[in-house]
């Protein structure tokens, strides 16, 4: 069976461009798509970028028992992992990616401790904070919070098996790449 790897890291580190750009390079790897409750951005597809699920969507799911991992993040919105899709990928022997945040990651660890959790941090906090300006989907109260946040969870890099620094895209894509092969 494959293991479960789980790449997690702060807001704007560049988990998502990294993960895209390893399935496009990986067409056989399946990418977990989470649950939230925050309302879609500009171009995201429901069930492609995130299923957007009301409240109480999110609360029927997690008193069934369907999320793999759940948390608030940045103080407002959930998102958590649809717990059956994965485990039907695994048993498959499908190679699994989780890309989730800190508090997900913790939770995973929990009920699958034997994935592979890979940190992705920035190559500086200055770099961090200026990739989530230039992305530009949030207001700038919103950004402080993600800032808040972020600070705490570069501190948690020591709870992860492997660190992956995303300087240049092409370096770290490889890099992700040579960690899922790793993990079969």
């Amino acid at each position: 069976m494959s293991r479960l790897v789980v790449v997690a890291g702060p807001s704007a580190v560049g988990k998502g461009t990294l993960v895209g750009a390893l399935r496009q390079r990986r067409p056989d790897i399946w990418v977990s798509v989470s649950a939230t409750t925050r309302p879609a951005r500009p171009g995201e597809i429901d069930g492609v970028h995130y299923f957007f699920v009301s409240p109480e969507e999110f609360d029927r799911m997690i008193a069934h028992g369907e999320l793999l991992e759940w948390a608030v993040v940045h103080g407002v919105n959930r998102y958590g992992t649809p717990r059956g899709p994965v485990e039907e990928r695994l048993a498959d022997d499908v190679p699994v990616v989780l890309e989730i945040d800190l508090q997900g990651a913790r939770q995973v660890k929990e009920s699958m401790p034997d994935a592979l959790f890979v940190f992705v941090a920035p190559p500086s906090f200055d770099v961090l904070l200026e990739r989530l300006e230039i992305r530009g989907t949030e207001d700038a109260a919103e950004r402080e919070r993600r800032m808040e946040t972020a600070r705490e969870e570069l501190k948690a890099v020591d709870e992860f098996d492997v660190t992956l620094v995303n300087d240049t895209l092409d370096e770290a894509v490889a890099g992700l790449e040579a960690i899922v092969a790793s993990a079969r």
